[in-house]
């Protein structure tokens, strides 16, 4: 028996060279790639709606008589057409339209139209509905069965996907597609059923339940394709682990040496977590474990332990970090940290040029820079590590996959593959932690050191403006810092520079008597540098920064932050920048400004982040309301494009699909037949 994925998408009707050449490159090959190729939404042209039940923005099929036709004169012009039907009359408006189709829609002609009725000068209008022509004893058929409506790209109509989405249909009965997790109680629901019933639901379908994504042939589908993407994870980490990699036996010295002049004692989760890293670096397998700890509870501390256990054993460590502040931040810390244990720590980013980044490509080459600090630029082709043991890189979701992977190829062969230590400070909501990081084992620092207060947060209408700015003087008086944080839609650091420099002006001029200084990403890295070495010296006493101070600045005197526009971020950004006061035994509060009205999604961010300061609660919130793309940020959001599964509605699913995971992950072509149905040609796994 021929099998679906067999028969290429060019065998079908309809499909000439152009149009294969456009399905190819939207990853459809073959029949199988068609009946996985899964509807958004429905079309309910099953029935004729009375135009008098018309009802705004609800799609309908309305059949009646063209009363009058013709141009209308505005901004724009356009034909008009009115139809009734004897329960009512509503207006067809078109914009774009020929002579041909004002000559057929003339009074006295029979129509039927689909759209969607949208409020107009006159009443309900369709605008630019379909419609066909109906004889005086002509009556059109009606569909049978729900429309559906494909996900689509340009050059390929509706039309199109409809019809060769039947085609594939046709093929079933004869072809019937594999059954690949039949052990498993949601395949009651046959694979086969399962498609024909989403491609073509029958018109008694109750669109509610689909539209919540909770009909059993949807819940049959999201669980074959959650589980298509955990395998996908754990084929990486297979992949990963089968180079090995060199054993790394605990620190003798060092580490002993580092946490004698730390100062303070590790908290019991900090000692946890570095007990099981270390346990992973002795392994002759690359660790991949994801530390995720909320804000201030001392990840970079626990990134040095397990660097000083690689270095102590002679080879190089790699911390990546996101943006240059942070990079910087780090390499400051490490820096004190470090140089007094005799160690050398480089450094490397986008911005170092000439002379000066040869002398740091030189260090990192010839093994004298032992902990080599930067952004992305440290997996650049021209940057070549003696000997390469540990990648660190913190906050991991501003990375892509290929990113991280990229830093892993930089070990020498004879190596394997180096040991990743990943850090958040974002907590990962459970269900994006199973799903996203299945390749990685987690660790959770859930405890935060001694000492620290929790936020206070409220929320103020910018109407209030004067009495923060009074507030400020206040708390500046009694010896205690401030943040003021502009924030703007836009990514550009331009505009957020400017919006930063404004406030800077506004606040200097309000607040004569204190010392008011400026951050923002445009500004060089030294000059940024010193400034928040002021802040930290306490040199300053209000700070006006952009969202660069996000994370990696710790000052503890700092408690009061004001963030202006608050409604525009996303609750684990204003968690993030939260956590940057609260960090000493002050009572320390964070006042988010808005600019009224607050939306609907605006006002229940705000509300989230007032009521609670635990970074999971505000995780699993901020999933709900933004979905994962955003929650993962944007570089990730490849990795998350499911075609019918849904993280939040279908994250009880997911110990079911770790479960089925870990017994299939051992039958490679099993697993591999999952993972080509559902990612297809995708390569976001590969690589490794």
């Amino acid at each position: 028996m021929t099998d679906l994925q067999a028969i290429s998408i060019d065998q079908l009707k309809g499909v000439g060279p152009r149009l294969r050449e456009k399905l190819y490159k939207y990853g459809v090959f073959n029949a199988q790639d068609l009946l996985f190729h899964l509807p958004l939404r429905y079309q309910d042209r099953t029935r004729i709606t009375p135009i008098g039940a018309l009802q705004l923005g609800v799609d309908a099929i309305i059949e009646g008589e063209v009363k009058v036709a013709d141009i209308a004169f505005g901004k724009r012009r356009s034909l008009i057409c009115k139809v009734q039907d004897g329960t009512g009359l509503v207006t067809l408006r078109f914009f774009h339209f020929s002579a041909a189709q004002k000559k057929q829609l003339t009074a006295g002609t029979r129509i039927r139209c689909y759209g969607e009725p949208r409020r107009g000068g006159a009443g309900l209008e369709l605008y630019h509905p379909e419609y066909q022509l109906l004889d005086e004893q002509q009556t059109a058929t009606l569909d049978e069965r729900l429309t559906p409506v494909y996900p689509s790209t340009e050059g390929i109509g509706q039309s199109v996907w409809r019809k060769l989405c039947v085609q594939a249909l046709g093929l079933l009965d004869k072809h019937p597609v594999t059954e690949l997790i039949s052990q498993h109680e949601l395949a009651r629901f046959p694979l086969s059923d399962a498609l024909r019933y989403l491609h073509q639901p029958p018109a008694k379908a109750r669109l509610s339940l689909i539209g919540e994504g909770l009909h059993p042939a949807q819940r049959r589908l999201a669980f074959e394709e959650l589980l298509a993407h955990n395998l996908a994870m754990l084929k990486t980490r297979q992949q990963a682990q089968a180079r090995g990699a060199v054993a790394l036996p605990a620190s003798q010295h060092l580490q002993s040496a580092f946490q004698k002049q730390l100062g303070f004692q590790l908290t019991g989760a900090q000692q946890r977590v570095c007990s099981e890293i270390a346990a992973d670096l002795r392994l002759g397998r690359p660790m991949l474990r994801l530390v995720q700890g909320d804000v201030g509870s001392g990840k970079t501390v626990v990134a040095a332990m397990a660097a000083l256990q690689a270095i102590e054993q002679g080879f190089q460590v790699a911390l990546m970090a996101p943006t240059e502040i942070l990079a910087e931040q780090h390499y400051l810390n490490f820096k004190q940290w470090l140089e007094p244990l005799g160690l050398s720590v480089g450094w490397l980013v986008g911005k170092l040029k000439g002379k000066a980044r040869q002398q740091s490509l030189a260090a990192i080459a010839n093994g004298e820079a032992q902990l080599v600090i930067g952004t992305h630029a440290l997996f650049q082709e021209e940057v070549a590590y003696q000997r390469l043991g540990l990648a660190i890189i913190d906050e991991q979701h501003r990375f892509g996959v290929h990113q991280r992977l990229a830093l892993t190829q930089k070990a020498r062969p004879e190596d394997g593959h180096p040991h990743q230590l990943v850090m958040t400070a974002t907590p990962i909501p459970r269900t994006l932690a199973m799903t996203a990081y299945a390749d990685l084992d987690t660790s959770i620092i859930d405890e935060l050191p001694p000492g620290r207060t929790p936020v206070n947060t409220v929320v103020i209408d910018n109407a209030r403006r004067a009495q923060i700015i009074e507030r400020i003087a206040h708390v500046c008086a009694s010896g205690q810092q401030v943040y003021w944080v502009c924030t703007l839609i836009e990514e550009s650091e331009a505009l957020q520079a400017q919006a930063a420099e404004a406030a800077f002006e506004e606040l200097k001029t309000a607040l004569p008597q204190l010392q008011v200084a400026l951050v923002h990403g445009r500004q060089k890295p030294q000059e940024k540098a010193d400034i928040m070495t002021a802040f930290k010296a306490g040199q300053t006493q209000l700070l006006v920064a952009t969202t660069v101070i996000e994370v990696g600045v710790d000052v503890p005197n700092a408690s009061l932050m004001v963030i202006e526009n608050a409604e525009r971020l996303g609750l684990s950004q204003l968690h993030q920048l939260r956590g940057r006061v609260g960090r000493g035994a002050i009572e320390s509060h964070c006042a988010l400004l808005y600019q009224a009205p607050l939306s609907r999604n605006g006002r229940e961010r705000l509300r989230a982040l007032r009521e609670s300061t635990d970074g999971f609660v505000i995780a699993e919130k901020d999933l709900m309301l933004r979905g994962p793309g955003e929650v993962l940020g944007t570089r990730q959001t490849g990795l998350m494009q499911f075609r019918i599964a849904d993280l939040q509605r279908d994250g009880d699913l997911l110990d079911d699909v770790k479960q089925v995971a870990d017994d299939v992950a051992g039958d490679s072509a099993l697993r591999d037949a999952l993972i080509q149905r559902w990612l297809g040609e995708r390569t976001e796994y590969e690589g490794v």
